[in-house]
């Protein structure tokens, strides 16, 4: 039992006691009716309403204790040996408990109405806990129902995101690639550089491949040697400009998240000297803020739709929360929900 379960439990079993042992109290009235036939003795009175705690309480015990319990029975449908366990433990406390009176109170001599009392009260302790086990059961399963289902959910949740992470991987190497190929031909020594920063990015990619969220400290580390290839291939081309408040460098977000956005930009922008691209990464009201300047290619090429569409993904299943995309005459605005 838990500990919300051992309350109830202890409360309604001074409840029950309470409820059964309420007649005897109708003996302190003189001239009524139960005066007549029972005169009431405190310490009797007391005695049978610890008994009858006791009983209560040691029913309850044996029906919901987690690990030894009668309510295995009920699990594995062997219901004969559950109400048979309980129908004996009923039995020997009416038992035990008209004997242990009838020493104390009335000479080691057992009058009839003392175990009729016994089993009367006894009896109906037993169904009103038989009514509040059967409620805690229900209860019980229903939670465990529902945290089965929750961990259904993040099993599914977990294999959504990393099937989305894992298309990712791919993606890069195939634009990483094509980049390279490029950097041989023209500067074979620059190329040397590139592949080390390339392999930085992939072992950043790998080594934190089954997280799911990482600090914005962290998310801004990996994407420096991202920087330093595009910075390679387009030189004075390219700038990226990182305005961050140190409060929100503890932040978390979703495992390379700003990475396909550069990507993003890259890919759909026209980049010279003349014209370079400018990316400006900052946050504004927990919202990470990555810009760029709009000089759209005209012929564009073709698009997997893996980039903004797997990060606005993997965002809403992480947070429940959408990115936000804004174009204008002259920019390219993607905000990213922070998550403290």
């Amino acid at each position: 039992m838990d500990k919300h379960e051992r309350r109830i439990c202890i409360y309604s079993s001074l409840l029950i006691v309470l409820v059964v042992n309420s007649p005897r109290l109708l003996a302190l009235r003189e001239n009524g009716i139960i005066a007549r036939y029972w005169q009431f003795d405190l310490v009797e009175y007391s005695f049978q309403f610890l008994y009858n705690l006791l009983f209560c309480l040691i029913l309850f015990y044996i029906n919901l204790s987690k690990d030894k319990s009668l309510a295995l029975y009920l699990l594995k449908k062997r219901y004969s040996l559950y109400f048979l366990a309980n129908i004996i433990v009923i039995l020997l406390f009416i038992i035990i408990g008209s004997f242990i009176q009838s020493n104390l109170f009335f000479e080691n001599h057992l009058p009839g109405v003392v175990v009729r009392g016994y089993f009367v009260r006894l009896l109906f302790s037993a169904v009103l806990i038989g009514i509040i086990i059967r409620i805690l059961l229900l209860l019980r399963e229903s939670k465990l129902k529902e945290k089965e289902n929750e961990q259904l959910k993040r099993f599914y949740l977990e294999a959504q995101l990393q099937l989305l992470k894992e298309q990712l991987n791919p993606h890069l190497l195939f634009n990483s690639l094509s980049s390279l190929s490029g950097i041989v031909r023209e500067d074979p020594k620059l190329a040397q550089f590139y592949i080390i920063h390339l392999s930085k990015v992939f072992r950043n990619a790998l080594e934190k491949s089954g997280t799911m969220l990482v600090s914005l400290a962290e998310e801004l580390r990996i994407l420096k040697s991202y920087e330093e290839l595009l910075k390679m291939r387009y030189e004075k081309a390219f700038h990226l400009v990182i305005t961050i408040d140190e409060h929100y460098l503890n932040f978390t977000l979703p495992h390379l998240s700003l990475q396909p956005l550069l990507e993003n930009a890259i890919k759909h922008n026209a980049v010279s000297i003349e014209r370079p691209l400018v990316i400006t990464i900052c946050v504004e009201d927990e919202w990470l803020v990555v810009s760029n300047n709009l000089q759209e290619i005209i012929s564009p090429e073709n698009s997997t739709g893996i980039g903004l569409v797997n990060l606005n993904e993997r965002f809403r299943l992480l947070k429940l929360k959408e990115i936000d995309i804004k174009k204008t005459k002259d920019t390219f605005l993607v905000k990213l929900p922070l998550i403290p």
